[in-house]
């Protein structure tokens, strides 16, 4: 069974938050990006994961070539072999960071169907923090207000020194 790639964890992660096949969504960002612009920039950040996902298994290939059993590379291909791993290395690394950041994005569509979700659970969160504001112990007197400070005269300035 082969490993799953980067640009499969976030085509996973999309159509799970989504609930539809890629290429559904595909269409639906580029037809009707202003409906869902979470939906646009998940999209936007997968097509440039496919870019990056593509350069790491052209450099894997290539070292794969160059450390091929009983290959021995040449002299001037030491150097395209270790620019290759190199490369290999970075784009590991920005595969990671577009995987990161389409988490966040499906993390921000969630946060925000769960606010959307309407004044019922405002009202629930707001019934909630006031409870706690209230609470305190049977026979325990609520903490009494903080007078203001009083504001007094300054004393006078000793004028300009000459």
């Amino acid at each position: 069974m082969p490993d799953t790639t980067a640009l499969d964890q976030a085509t996973s992660m999309i159509e799970k938050a989504w609930g539809q096949p890629i290429e559904v969504l595909e269409v639906l960002a580029v037809r009707r990006p202003c409906d869902d612009p979470l939906l646009r920039s998940a999209m936007h950040i997968r097509t440039a994961l496919a870019i990056t996902d593509n350069a790491a298994s052209v450099h894997q290939d290539r070292l794969h070539a160059m450390t091929r059993p009983g290959y021995v590379p040449a002299f001037y291909e030491l150097d395209r072999l270790s620019s290759s791993a190199a490369d290999l290395r970075v784009a590991l690394a920005e595969s990671g960071a577009y995987v990161q950041a389409v988490r966040r994005v499906v993390e921000a569509r969630e946060a925000a169907s769960t606010a959307d979700r309407g004044p019922a659970a405002n009202l629930s969160r707001a019934a909630v923090a006031r409870s706690g504001l209230a609470s305190h112990a049977p026979g325990q007197v609520p903490d009494q207000p903080v007078p203001a400070a009083v504001v007094g005269t300054s004393a006078p300035s000793p004028g300009p020194r000459l």
